[in-house]
């Protein structure tokens, strides 16, 4: 990046610098996934060497059927799949004996298989920790649950629901699930109250790792470059936690959906069908959903990926009636 001799905030005048993308997946691993464990160290240690002051991710939430890092479940969770199995062990969570080396095909993430085999580290994590493992970690477990009320709960019943009605879409789960009526909810939560525990703690993991991962890149001069996607997926945890934030219909389907129009790449144009924003109500609660999105996003880097998140910026620029976005 190189700003000549203006200022672009928040690079000064003359600020000129490299780096690369990549994401944290395609890393190599014996565990079938790239994850923020001893690779990711050994890649911000390359670049260092290299003289590269950063390196670019695609956005890191957990992702849905699709598996894209664009169409997350929720936008402030990290995704599960990128914890550390090493440092698992090295915190003394998990033995090395308690599960096998994975065979990943060259150039390939076989998620049919990462994903159940992830799951169950975590799960032997969880339950070791419930026990007594590590009791020092207790209360940092407490405070990072305590510190996140504005969406982990959400997010935590969100995914037990969708384990416990097989991944449906939460429209087909049933309907006070799905609508969100207080007395369903918190039956629910009595009911899978450990499943839920348990989300928690793989995100209080997520969050933990990312912070020694984005402290050893400071250490070695390396900035960390993120991404938010604009837009969230239909069938996301913010969607069903959040309704009114989004143009949505009685049946809580998305009246209108973001895309893109035809253009040289797409003579048709494109429907992404992900629900657009009410940006009445959002300026009415003072963009507050926006604003702890952007700062869950900043506790694992420290740039969107144009230093200022200019699509977000813009979309709250326009909901004012401005026109500096």
């Amino acid at each position: 990046m190189n700003s000549r001799s203006a200022s672009v905030p928040p690079f000064p005048a003359g600020y000129r610098a490299s780096g690369l993308l990549l994401h944290v997946t395609s890393l190599p691993s014996p565990y079938g996934i790239g994850d923020m464990g001893p690779a990711a160290l050994a890649w911000i240690d390359r670049l260092a060497g290299a003289g590269q002051r950063w390196w670019q991710s695609l956005p890191l939430g957990p992702t849905g059927s699709g598996n894209s890092p664009y169409d997350p479940l929720s936008s402030f969770a990290g995704n599960s799949l990128l914890i550390s199995p090493d440092w698992l062990i090295e915190d003394g969570l998990v033995r090395a004996s308690d599960f096998q080396l994975f065979s990943r095909s060259e150039g390939a993430i076989d998620y049919n298989a990462v994903i159940p085999f992830k799951h169950k580290i975590l799960k032997t994590a969880w339950s070791n920790f419930k026990a007594g493992v590590r009791p020092d970690l207790q209360a940092a477990y407490k405070q990072f649950r305590n510190e996140q009320p504005h969406w982990l709960e959400d997010y935590a019943l969100f995914r037990a629901l969708k384990v416990k009605f097989g991944g449906a879409y939460y429209l087909e789960w049933p309907v006070e699930l799905a609508e969100r009526r207080p007395v369903a909810l918190e039956q629910a939560k009595r009911e899978l109250a450990d499943e839920m525990g348990q989300v928690c703690f793989g995100q209080f993991l997520v969050f933990r790792q990312g912070e020694r991962l984005k402290a050893y890149a400071h250490l070695k001069g390396v900035g960390l470059v993120g991404d938010v996607p604009f837009y969230v997926s239909s069938g996301s945890s913010d969607v069903w936690a959040n309704p009114e934030i989004f143009l949505l219909d009685e049946h809580r389907r998305p009246r209108f959906v973001g895309g893109v129009p035809p253009d040289y790449f797409s003579a048709q144009g494109q429907l992404w069908g992900n629900p657009v924003y009410n940006w009445d109500a959002l300026r009415g609660s003072g963009y507050r959903w926006c604003i702890s999105r952007l700062r869950s996003l900043l506790a694992h880097v420290d740039r969107d990926s144009l230093g200022s998140f200019p699509g977000l910026r813009g979309g709250l620029a326009r909901a004012r009636g401005r026109s500096d976005g």
